[in-house]
């Protein structure tokens, strides 16, 4: 291994007000020299950039307003030394997490050890530039406040997270950890509304998780908006985390794939239900009504939907509730292949599914699309 060293951008030293250097001082970290100076490089026209690799001794005091961190995460001993960082790194807003290699434990990873946005080491400059200059996430920065992780959004993604690496590896699943963490986003968007969590999904999460998050989001705002108990919310945010945990047994090749699936890849994304309820059928806190509904989210009213192809009378509540939040989540949901939908022209999707879903609760989601 290259000699560890510490790289300190010039642009650092221009005798900034601090004020002004907290603003827009962003401090790099990686396992390697060259990928260090390739990230420092793309950022030092734009910011004050501080640089160090992963295997130095921490040095720097000051707080950044953000962290890019390059590194591959299969190796023991860069999660090692990120962890040995855990205190400093907390006090960033932002943490985007470059990683070499994708795949769901790596971005289970990077999201355990506090990553606010993961991308894959190739994005393009443009788009690291802009996940750091998105003003939306830079008020508290900018009025000189303590810089504080975003625990609602952070649990969640981590729960979620945790839940992949679960299945992949054949772990235990936290069910308790993802139910608090879903009782913690309908106290979010209790307080806050709905817009405040969509965006910040979006801006903060790629692919599946980011999807998860949406959907978990939009069922805890439509159950709101319905007036269901305490309970039937409970079951509904449940359903949600944990709708989509069939996919992490499909590659994230497809998953996140840009164009059209042929009819093989399609063939198995739709194993995704059936597989997610086989998973937790297992769990004694699971209860059969979240069961149904992981199963049976991608089933229409005139039965063209699967696993199972049922039809109306066979279909319950969460399920109809939680199939209107997946489809509307799906459509407004930000990924780098595809521009985001608008929220109105995405209702108006819902809208066109005649006899597929139910009319009379498509038209009580359009208050959540549209103006809560």
């Amino acid at each position: 291994m290259q000699n560890a060293r510490t790289i300190l951008s010039p642009v650092n030293a221009d005798g900034i007000r601090e004020k002004e250097a907290a603003r827009s001082f962003v401090h790099v970290l990686a396992d390697t020299s060259d990928r260090l100076a390739g990230v420092c490089t793309i950022l030092e026209d734009r910011f004050a950039v501080a640089g160090e690799r992963l295997d130095a001794e921490a040095k720097l005091s000051q707080v950044p307003a953000a962290i890019v961190i390059r590194a591959d995460l299969r190796d023991v001993d860069n999660i090692a030394a990120l962890k040995r960082r855990a205190g400093k790194l907390a006090k960033a807003k932002k943490r985007i997490f470059l990683l070499e290699h994708s795949s769901h434990v790596g971005i289970s990873q990077a999201y355990a050890l506090g990553a606010t946005l993961v991308l894959p080491s190739t994005v393009g400059r443009t788009k690291l530039l802009a996940a750091l200059t998105d003003p939306a996430d830079g008020s508290s920065a900018a009025s000189g406040d303590t810089l504080q992780p975003d625990n609602a959004v952070e649990a969640a993604a981590t729960a979620v997270a945790s839940m992949f690496t679960a299945v992949t590896l054949g772990q235990p699943l936290d069910i308790d950890g993802t139910k608090e963490a879903g009782r913690q986003i309908a106290d979010r968007i209790t307080e806050r509304g709905l817009s405040e969590w969509l965006s910040t999904v979006r801006r903060h999460h790629e692919g599946t998780y980011q999807h998860c998050l949406l959907v978990t989001g939009l069922a805890i705002d439509f159950g709101l908006s319905l007036g269901v108990g305490r309970a039937d919310l409970e079951r509904l945010y449940s359903a949600a985390m944990f709708h989509d945990i069939g996919k992490a047994q499909i590659p994230l090749a497809i998953l996140d794939k840009p164009g059209r699936l042929d009819a093989e890849e399609r063939a198995q994304i739709e194993t995704h239900p059936a597989a997610g309820h086989a998973f937790l059928k297992g769990h004694d806190k699971i209860s059969p009504e979240i069961l149904d509904a992981v199963r049976h989210h991608h089933e229409y009213l005139d039965g063209s939907g699967y696993p199972d192809a049922l039809c109306a009378e066979s279909i319950g509540d969460i399920v109809r509730i939680l199939t209107i939040s997946d489809i509307f989540a799906a459509l407004i949901e930000r990924r780098h292949y595809k521009p985001t939908m608008p929220r109105a022209e995405a209702y108006n999707v819902l809208c066109g599914m005649n006899g597929k879903l139910e009319k009379a609760l498509v038209h009580s989601f359009k208050q959540v699309a549209l103006t809560r």
